[in-house]
């Protein structure tokens, strides 16, 4: 038997409630209200003891043990400064992607790990959009009080549905990869679990208020725990506030306010009934990727979404996300023995406002008639006179020209039939949930875990008019084809009115898991098996002219079935170094985004569209020295029969249009090594190394088609029926837009036993491509659209070098860190700052091709002056910024 009492360091007091196990053991007990705690065992020999508690370091003791009891005495916890890192985690940055896919970063769901690669990754990887093995997060499983939740459109979960709220989600259970969770399957990039419960936070008052110059300037923060009353009640509050009039990007407004409120009943000493509140709500403004002539002309922090009007910042690109969320949730917890049941509701909306034009020149500054190499690259000859004037003018007015807007919208001829107006794209999605998670112990060796989760949600998604910019009315009228956009209505629109599309996706989802876990002396295993349904069915609420017999009503339900099963080994050679393996094979849906070729205006789904088959592997060494603790793995994950749809203008061999992209069979390939280091080269300084060399590439050569309205008098592309199949696109071997696929990182950090700490971290960050374009790698690249028939004259050398892919040049980042801590008449006081990009390095953080050079002459025309009219754009990482935090705890 070991015995100890757990006592915290500056308070002197017990601790109630601290987890302490033995590694190798799944048997864990809690310390009682004075902190004192009896652990028994079987093992003999050297043995690790861990003591952990929210917020305070993880304690780790190496013992000897025979048939004598253990006394340890008092253990001091001492808390864990780095909780306060999480408060710096990376604040994405609202670029434009095509597919919005840099929205999306899977660092938000590391910040729970204690793993120093993984922490790396979040806290100075994921300046640079690093993401780890290249995994999109849809990979990643998000859960809150067992309820999933990553959305339907794309699969990934939206943070910002609980920004904020930072010291609520700080109790989280995250499962890295393909390891074991108590809570779900998981994808292959692992599961995050949030615990809400009120009674599992320490009680007392937090406030905390933080600057920085980032995506928003200011934040106030305060949070209220009860603790478990005498009759078992017990309730949180917390409420942040977020603002800035303008980010790091010019023109970028940031609004931002979450509100939690949690409150918990014992319903007896091993039952609990938990209702929680979340509601958050954030706006910000958007900015653009820019290609390298208007970032040498306007600088690389430069925004063209935003100008003045009537002496005011008015930007035309907001995002806004409100969606509410209430949660009720039973718990049971008896020894080892967890089940939990939960119902949740959300509802609320997304949406991203933009000026829309109809028959009126593209008021976008960046628009590739207004810039110089416009008139360079011209078919009849360059004209630099025209090119210089479009320099100067372009220096001298570089921002949105609100004033011209309403102007044009004051000519008589258009006042009722409104040539710009100020529009936002909404999607009103409301989920029904419901999960159960079953964790049952079965004598010493087995566990059993299961879960069951019910699905049904419906997104009515639409276009709405906020401003007319001065005109009376605007006419629905597809500009293009001179069609309407709905039939059943009246084509005119007012401010307030829906117009363009209007349609709903309903959403059945179900899923069901069952894990089966066995512990021994030496070494543990578990398999694991999953099976789920999915289903989606549009219902148009506008007839389209354009699609009188397939855009209004109910479309076909298009129903997937999906499983997984996967297993894990970990066997210890000593109690210091333990080898894991892990394997996976699975398929899953692909997401709603994917599923409809153009959903606002039809109901045409994607071709023989199926799921996506997923095959990885992945083996670990881990080693815990008294003075090093390190992890290094080695995974492969292929991805099959994956789907992509793309909409962009193109000039391609077959003809120019606005088209929708769609691209079927695609295979990518994952692999790599992962390494982190830790040194406690004294008892206040430690070294750090984190290395990540991977290889993510496109694994086959996707199918590609088209699709194209044919309604139109003028029809542009040689071909019939509005799609046309382009065959297969030469992609294999391709790297993958994923983020630097190199990383390298060396820290240094020294604590200080007065309570305060610095750090600095040097990163290397590099083999970050450009994201290529499928069609300029069709058959249709080389046809001449003049007469339909190959180019004669094409040089493979010129053809290979305008269709090499561009690697992005390698990202080197100083970073530092540090903070203090005080107990001032029994109150904690810390601070924390974080300086990144310490040398204010400017680089490209990704990029991607443009689509509208789709033939070989087009293409080679207009790189021949070196400034390309349809050149790649980037996104450009911050420069440099920093985060200052002061909290309060009573």
């Amino acid at each position: 038997m070991i015995t100890g009492q757990v006592i915290e360091f500056q308070e002197r007091k017990g601790i109630k409630g601290v987890r302490v196990w033995i590694d190798g053991e799944s048997e864990t007990i809690l310390t009682n209200v004075a902190g004192e705690f009896r652990l028994y065992t079987s093992k003999k020999g050297n043995l690790q003891l861990n003591i952990s508690a929210l917020n305070y370091v993880t304690m780790t003791y190496p013992l000897f043990v025979d048939s004598e009891n253990i006394n340890l005495g008092a253990v001091y916890l001492k808390r864990d400064l780095d909780i306060e890192k999480r408060d710096q985690l990376l604040t994405l940055s609202e670029t434009d992607l095509k597919d919005e896919s840099n929205l999306d970063s899977n660092s938000g769901l590391l910040q729970a790990t204690r793993d120093v690669f993984l922490k790396r990754a979040a806290f100075d990887f994921g300046q640079a959009f690093f993401r780890v093995r290249g995994y999109d997060s849809k990979e990643g499983m998000v859960l809150i009080n067992g309820i999933p939740m990553n959305r339907n459109w794309d699969g990934r979960p939206q943070w910002n549905n609980w920004g904020g709220l930072n010291d609520i989600t700080r109790n989280q259970d995250f499962t890295f990869g393909l390891d074991a969770s108590d809570h779900s399957f998981g994808g292959v990039l692992g599961v995050s679990a949030i615990d809400l419960s009120p009674h599992k936070f320490r009680p007392g008052l937090r406030l905390s208020t933080a600057v920085s110059n980032r995506t928003y300037r200011n934040r106030l923060m305060t949070t209220y725990h009860s603790g478990k009353g005498e009759k078992g009640f017990a309730y949180s509050l917390s409420f942040s506030r977020r603002w800035a009039e303008e980010g790091i990007v010019a023109g970028t407004p940031y609004d931002a306010y979450s509100m939690f409120l949690s409150a918990s009943l014992s319903l007896s000493p091993h039952q609990t009934l938990e209702a929680t509140l979340i509601n958050a709500y954030n706006s910000r403004g958007r900015s653009a990727a820019l290609t390298d002539e208007v970032a040498d002309l306007a600088g690389t922090n430069y925004n063209p979404y935003w100008g003045n009007q009537g002496g005011t910042l008015r930007t035309s690109r907001i995002r806004v996300i409100h969606e509410p969320l209430v949660l009720l949730s039973h718990k049971l917890s008896k020894n080892n023995l967890r089940f939990m049941t939960s119902f949740a509701y959300q509802w609320g909306d997304r949406s991203f406002t933009r000026v829309g034009y109809f028959n009126a020149p593209n008021p976008d500054p960046t628009y590739y008639r207004y810039l110089p190499s416009y008139y360079v690259n011209s078919p009849i000859g360059a004209n630099f006179i025209s090119a210089n004037e479009a320099r100067m003018g372009f220096i001298e007015n570089p921002q949105w020209s609100w004033t011209d807007l309403f102007e044009a919208n004051s000519v008589q001829a258009r006042r009722n039939d409104a040539a710009y107006i100020y529009q936002e794209d909404v999607s009103d999605e409301k989920t029904l949930s419901g999960s159960t998670i079953l964790n049952l112990p079965v004598g010493n060796r087995l566990k059993i875990d299961a879960g069951f989760l019910m699905q049904h949600s419906r997104a009515e998604n639409f276009a709405r008019v906020i401003d007319l910019l001065g005109a009376e009315q605007f006419q629905d009228v597809d500009p293009f084809s001179n069609t309407r956009n709905n039939l059943n209505e009246a084509t005119e629109k007012a401010a307030g009115d829906l117009f363009g599309y209007h349609y709903r996706i309903n959403t059945k989802y179900w899923n069901s898991f069952l894990q089966a876990r066995f512990d021994w002396k030496q070494c543990d295993f578990y398999v694991a098996g999953e099976y789920a349904e999915k289903s989606f069915q549009r219902d148009g609420l506008f007839l389209n002219e354009r699609f009188i017999d397939n855009s209004f009503g109910k479309g076909e339900k298009i129903q997937f079935q999906s499983w997984g099963i996967k297993g894990g080994f970990s066997y210890g050679l000593t109690s210091r170094h333990w080898i894991k393996a892990f394997a996976y094979a699975g398929n899953e849906p692909p997401p709603l985004k994917y599923a409809y070729v153009n959903p606002r205006e039809n109901h045409l789904v994607v071709p023989d569209i199926s799921e996506e088959r997923i095959y990885s592997v992945d083996l670990t060494y881990l080693a815990r020295l008294p003075k090093l603790k390190g992890r290094m793995s080695a995974y492969y994950t292929r991805f099959m029969e994956g789907t992509e749809i793309n909409f962009f203008y193109v000039d391609s061999g077959i003809g120019s249009e606005f088209v929708q992209e769609v691209a079927t069979g695609v295979d990518r390939l994952h692999k790599g090594l992962e390494i982190g280091l830790e040194v406690d080269v004294s008892p206040t300084t430690k070294l750090s190394l984190v290395s990540s060399i991977g290889r993510y590439e496109y694994a086959s050569d996707p199918a590609v088609s088209i699709n194209f309205d044919t309604s139109g008098d003028d029809e542009t592309l040689n071909g019939t029926g509005g799609n046309i199949d382009l065959g297969f696109s030469s992609v294999k071997g391709y790297q993958i837009s994923q983020g630097p696929q190199t990383a390298i990182s060396f820290g240094l950090e020294y604590r200080d036993p007065k309570y305060w700490w610095i750090g600095c971290t040097a990163n290397y960050l590099a083999n970050s491509v450009v994201d290529i374009a499928y069609i300029k790698r069709t058959q249709s690249f080389r046809i001449d659209p003049e007469n339909g028939k190959p180019f004669p004259d094409i040089s493979e050398d010129k053809l290979g070098h305008l269709l090499a892919q561009e690697t992005l040049p390698p990202i080197y980042l100083l970073n530092l860190i540090g903070g203090k801590s005080w107990l001032y008449k029994g109150k904690y006081i810390s601070t924390f700052l974080s300086v990144n990009n310490i040398f204010n390095v400017t680089y490209k953080s990704g990029g991607f091709e443009q689509s509208r050079n789709g033939n070989y002459k087009q293409m080679l025309r207009d790189n021949m002056s070196g400034t390309p009219s349809f050149g790649s754009k980037y996104w450009y990482g911050f420069g440099r910024t920093f985060f200052l935090n002061l909290a309060i705890s009573f």
